[in-house]
């Protein structure tokens, strides 16, 4: 059953003449000319989205995509109806009528106009689904960035990137954990959860946030990994994103990655480049994510945004359908396999602007795991095509800054003629010192990246130190600035522990680049 079959079992046993939907009010049934609300609360513009999808046939779907008005009729087991939506720019609306006579509708289905959204609209509110949207609450309150769910544990949260158990609650059981993902995990999900054993979702609290969801199997039982997605698309101003990189957002054709490890803030960055690109150029922009995360509201460009496994089947299908609908830009969540690559790099050699994120941890990296995931004979040629159209990379991690909170610091690769040179030669390994040597041009090692965080009293030279792929050259970079390094040799006597000792020499060493 669609989950707006029960709005419609409302609009026929209430005998209101229509349904009207709106994203950001509730829904309402016209009763002889009087709206009357059925549900407590509004929907968002996506969720909305996602039930009129439900229900459309493949051309409707594709307008509504698309965000131009459309009509089309569904049949249920109430009856027969037209449903027409009006162009997603002035606000998503939609407007549904019975068209034929109506089936009597079966006992459970008459629904009182008090009843809310939640109890109407989506699976009924459980006490699963009010156990685990009460622990998304508990999340965002206590400032984490994930929860985890996992058998023989209690809820386990992160915050400033430590995870934290969460006191006084009850140890989760097999049983009770699948229950509380499978209360608000779509039906197409809880297939792809039974068949491969494990399934990528988002879900909505209206008022509360939006979450991505990761629910597996592991040996003990089922588990889960909740990220709190934030409800306001973050700027590059608020992000700090240097001038150099928010120009690769003027570019009308070629291909900007940004990498990191998983939980590096990658998806929270390409947002803020798409959002800088909505407000500055007019642009269709079409965005494949798995999934969506950010929802950006139209500003000066038409953004269409896909999420796969709903809209498409797979990011490469997605990607090369894109190429037949007017796209200027196209961003690609994750380029996870050979075709999705080698039709990322056509799309920007054949004049369009592509984003995309890799699991890379630095510029070089990221290039050579670009070549070495087509086979030998093809290389050559895909390190000629990368050094056209390469423009960027960003490769970033996340530090934690002193105070609380955390920090991104980014490696900034910008593709100039001795970077496409040793691309196409196969000579990557010396991308580190053109990029040393070009920091006039915006160009930032991570050692740079990080010393700087430290220097500004952000980070902790021992969370640096971590953080960094050049470990050798970044204890140098701190030695030169005399900051105690005793971190780095783990038989040395800590400073706190010297100061106890009676040697104030050592100890007095603690306090030099301190902060």
């Amino acid at each position: 059953m669609a989950q707006l079959d029960r709005f419609l079992a409302a609009l026929v046993s209430h005998r209101a003449s229509a349904l009207m939907l709106g994203a950001d009010v509730p829904a309402q049934l016209d009763m002889q000319g009087t709206p009357r609300a059925i549900t407590k609360t509004a929907f968002t513009e996506l969720q909305l989205l996602a039930l009129l999808q439900e229900l459309a046939p493949g051309n409707a779907r594709m307008s509504l995509d698309a965000g131009t008005a459309t009509e089309f009729s569904y049949v249920s087991e109430d009856g027969s109806f037209d449903i027409q939506v009006a162009p997603r720019a002035a606000g998503l609306r939609a407007v549904v009528r019975v068209k034929g006579p109506a089936a009597a509708p079966p006992p459970s289905s008459p629904v009182s106009v008090e009843q809310s959204h939640d109890e109407v609209g989506a699976p009924g509110m459980s006490p699963e689904r009010e156990r685990i949207e009460g622990l998304l609450r508990m999340m965002i309150q206590r400032g984490s960035s994930d929860l985890h769910l996992r058998v023989g544990e209690p809820p386990i949260v992160r915050v400033d990137g430590e995870m934290v158990r969460i006191p006084d609650t009850a140890v989760l059981q097999s049983r009770e954990l699948e229950g509380l993902v499978k209360s608000i995990m779509p039906e197409r999900n809880r297939g792809e959860f039974e068949s491969s054993n494990d399934t990528d979702f988002a879900h909505d609290i209206p008022g509360t946030g939006r979450f991505r969801c990761n629910v597996m199997r592991e040996h003990k039982g089922a588990a889960a990994v909740f990220r709190i997605i934030p409800a306001k698309v973050v700027s590059v101003e608020q992000l700090g994103i240097t001038d150099e990189v928010q120009k690769l957002c003027y570019l009308t054709r070629g291909l900007v990655l940004v990498t990191g490890p998983t939980g590096s803030g990658k998806s929270t960055t390409l947002c803020s480049l798409i959002d800088l690109i909505n407000r500055k150029r007019s642009e269709h922009v079409i965005t494949i994510e798995d999934p969506i995360e950010f929802v950006h509201e139209n500003k000066q460009c038409i953004i269409t945004q896909r999420q796969v496994g709903v809209h498409t089947g797979s990011f490469k299908t997605a990607l090369r359908a894109a190429l037949r609908e007017d796209p200027d830009i196209v961003l690609v969540g994750e380029l996870r396999d050979l075709e999705t690559v080698s039709i990322a790099i056509e799309t920007a050699e054949t004049g369009h602007l592509v984003f995309a994120t890799l699991h890379t941890t630095s510029a070089a990296g990221t290039i050579d795991r670009l070549i070495d995931q087509f086979p030998p004979d093809r290389q050559e040629q895909v390190r000629a095509m990368l050094s056209e159209s390469l423009r960027g990379v960003i490769s970033q991690t996340l530090c934690k800054k002193i105070g609380g909170g955390r920090v991104a610091a980014r490696e900034v690769l910008l593709t100039i003629p001795s970077i496409a040179n040793l691309i196409r030669e196969g000579k990557t390994f010396q991308i580190a010192s053109v990029i040393q040597t070009s920091k006039r041009l915006g160009m930032v090692t991570l050692n740079d990246a990080l010393i700087d965080l430290v220097d500004a009293g952000q980070v902790e030279p021992k969370e640096a130190y971590m953080k960094a792929n050049d470990k050798q050259g970044f204890a140098h970079m701190l030695r030169n600035r005399n900051i105690e390094v005793s971190f780095l040799d783990p038989t040395a006597e800590p400073p706190a522990a010297a100061a106890a000792a009676g040697k104030p020499e050592l100890a007095g060493k603690a306090k030099v680049g301190a902060r």
